[in-house]
């Protein structure tokens, strides 16, 4: 798995998926992760997570983190290339417009 362009799902056995992830874009739909918290770690850039009660997050330093509390709703945009390692208990995500 290269950490550049990807970000790992863990899946119900705690297997470990790689899915692709665009380093500038704004998210177009809500997510959460009923299974638990999700850690996301800055690598390289900045990003903004927004969660649906309106707080933002923004992380712009490598090694800063967010943890999103199981069950929220959240999304995130980047606006300059960025990297990040999600840490995503992927089981039974939900995701609906923005």
């Amino acid at each position: 798995m290269n950490l550049k362009s990807t970000f790992a799902v863990l899946g119900p056995k705690l297997g470990v998926t790689p899915v692709p992830a665009t380093p500038a874009h704004v998210w177009p739909t809500w997510e959460r992760h009923p299974a638990g918290d999700e850690i996301v770690c800055l690598l390289s850039g900045r990003a903004t997570f927004v969660l649906e009660d309106g707080k933002r997050i923004d992380v712009g330093e490598p090694g800063e983190f967010v943890i999103v509390p199981k069950g929220t709703w959240h999304t995130a945009k980047t606006t300059v290339p960025t990297k990040m390692v999600f840490v995503t208990p992927g089981e039974g995500t939900e995701n609906k417009p923005c």
